[in-house]
Order: structure tokens, then sequence, then C-alpha cells
């Protein structure tokens, strides 16, 4: 990757003389939408100044409101982890990196500071070194089940569970989507496919307000999947929630789940799936998750398999991360393609 394509602020931190704390090897990893600065024992992440429509980070103001809201919503599941909010200002010629999240002058970018979570603890590295088990996933289960119990489920968050709010994020997928039909990635038929079977199901809205009327609708994560979670010996982290948009994590419990569900079937693991979901819905009672459950799984690898699209196609990524990305989004589209015929 080319350094100059990067901007400033960025170029700045990948010296580890910009931290005040040791940091003796700057690593920078990133997403279609974020920066992340991995700095000795501490994480550093700021948001891309990008508008995909479902998300808009173009100026300033909204990128520090959102690094606020993703502060806030992910202390919920990890108060240990997100530490505050920091800011890169122009001072005296050079940026300096600054504790904070106010506004001052010079101020030229906004960022979320968390501590480093141990990376042999990485539910992905987990999966990779063949080390997952039943009982990592039951631990996982019983953090989750508190966490939505007391979420918030009022009025206004139960409304994105009915059909119509369920369809608008379904279909904008497909919107956004079509552009790469034909593609290496995605064929027509698939396409037609998936979205043959997302619009007849949206139909069924009994299912959908029988679910609002269990109490399963609430203000969730939005992106529960292996990326997101460390398994910290004993604790679980379960971290990197949706900030940026809440009709992506107002939803039923069930796409939330099924959202880690379809992540283990993507790695191969379909009986730590099944067990997974067989364990929530007894540990919560939840006796009519598996009338949505496909459904919610093919969404998510949808989802997944369009920000390997967008990735792919952003022009500050390598060519590496471009030929990986699309052959992990061909691979979503397969699974999601598979949930659609089943």
């Amino acid at each position: 990757m080319s350094a100059d394509i990067l901007p400033p602020f960025v170029r700045h931190l990948r010296n580890p003389a910009s931290y005040p704390h040791p940091a003796a090897e700057i690593r920078l990893v990133q997403t279609h939408i974020s920066y992340v600065l991995l700095a000795g024992d501490f994480v550093y992440k700021f948001k891309k100044p990008v508008d995909f429509g479902f998300l808009d980070f173009t100026t300033l103001a909204r990128r520090r409101h959102f690094c606020g809201e993703e502060l806030r919503l992910n202390r919920r599941l990890c108060p240990t982890v997100y530490l505050g909010l920091v800011r890169v200002a122009e001072k005296e010629g050079g940026l300096h990196l600054e504790e904070g999240g106010e506004e001052s002058a010079g101020v030229i970018e906004y960022g979320v500071k968390m501590r480093r979570m141990p990376e042999e603890g990485m539910m992905g590295e987990v999966i990779r070194r063949g080390e997952l088990s039943r009982e990592m996933l039951d631990r996982i289960v019983e953090v989750l089940i508190p966490f939505y119990e007391t979420a918030a489920g009022d009025e206004a968050v139960r409304e994105f569970g009915r059909a119509q709010a369920v369809a608008v994020n379904v279909l904008e997928n497909f919107e956004q989507t079509e552009g790469f039909v034909g593609g290496p990635a995605l064929g027509p038929a698939q396409f037609e496919k998936i979205t043959g079977y997302a619009r007849k199901f949206l139909t069924r809205k009994e299912l959908f307000d029988a679910r609002i009327a269990a109490g399963r609708v609430r203000d969730c994560h939005g992106d529960l999947y292996s990326a997101n979670i460390c398994l910290d010996n004993d604790q679980v982290h379960v971290f990197d929630c949706i900030e940026f948009n809440e009709r992506f994590r107002r939803c039923d419990v069930a796409s939330d789940v099924a959202f880690l569900a379809m992540d283990l079937d993507f790695h191969g693991l379909a009986g730590l799936s099944d067990h997974f979901i067989e364990r929530f819905a007894t540990r919560s009672g939840d006796q009519t998750l598996d009338t949505v459950l496909n459904f919610y799984k093919c969404y998510r690898a949808y989802v997944r398999g369009k920000i390997g699209l967008f990735t792919a196609s952003a022009p500050e990524v390598d060519e590496a991360t471009r030929a990986r990305c699309q052959e992990q989004a061909a691979r979503y589209f397969q699974l999601a393609e598979r949930y659609a015929g089943s």
C-alpha cells in the first residue's frame, strides 16, 4: 500500500514517536470505513470521511459525534476496553495526538482509544487454530442473554422489527450491489435467487409482528460475528457494535445471533453453529427463533458479501487485500444463496 494515499494524520500516527506511551511497532488495519492503528497496549480507531448512504462520515463534526456514539454504545458490553476519545490537532507546525474529544482550535480528526485485547484470543484466531469449543460458545451466550434482556426495547425500538422496516435494510443491500452483478463475486442467477427469496419472506408480516409481540426486538449489537469477539481467558469481549446507523442495530435479536451462526457456517463449523443457536434459544426461552433464522442468516451473509465488494473497490487498498475481499465476497454470496434455497 502506498503511504502517500493515506491522510497526513494517519501517516503521522504510523510513527511510534507520535504516541505518549511505548509503541515499538505500529500496525495499520483498514476497513471500508475505518483506519485502525495498533500501537503498543492500545488501539486507536479513526473514521474515514466516506458516505455510503447508510452512513455518512463526511464532516469532522459527524465523525466526532459518531466517535462519541461508538464509545457510549460499546461500553454496554465492553466497559473496560473502550477508554475514551482522542483528537489529532495541528499545533506549532506539527500534528499531536491528544486525549479527549473536546472541540478546540487546530483539531483535524477525532478517534476512539481502546485497550488492546490479546490477539491470540480473537475469535477469528481461535477458529483458525481449530480451538473453538462448545464451552466457549456457551460463555458467549451467557454474556449475550443479560445484554439483550436489559437492552432498550421500547416502542421506538420495536418499530424497527416490522417487516417494512426490515425491508428497508434488506432491499438497500440489493440496490447497492446491482452494479456488481455479473462480476467475479456475484452472478445474475445468484442475485435473482437471493432477492426473490428475501422479497417473498418479507411478505410474511405476521412472523415479524409475532417477534415484536414476544419482546424480541431490541437495541442490539448489530455486528455480532467472530471479528468482533475476543475470548480473553475467562472474559468475553463483544466489541465494535454498529454506532453509525440505528436501523442496523435496532433489530430482532434473531438477526444478531444469526450473524454469528452464519459466520460459523462460513468457517465450516456448522455443528458449532447449531449448538450456539440451540443453546441461545434454550437459555433465552426463544421458542420461535427458528422461524426467522435462515432469513436473517441470508441477510447477514449478503451484508458481508457487500462489504467485501466495497472494500475491494476502495482505491486505497492494496492488491492483495482487493483479491482477498473479492474471494471472500464470492463465498458469502454462495452462502446467502444456500440459505435462500433452504
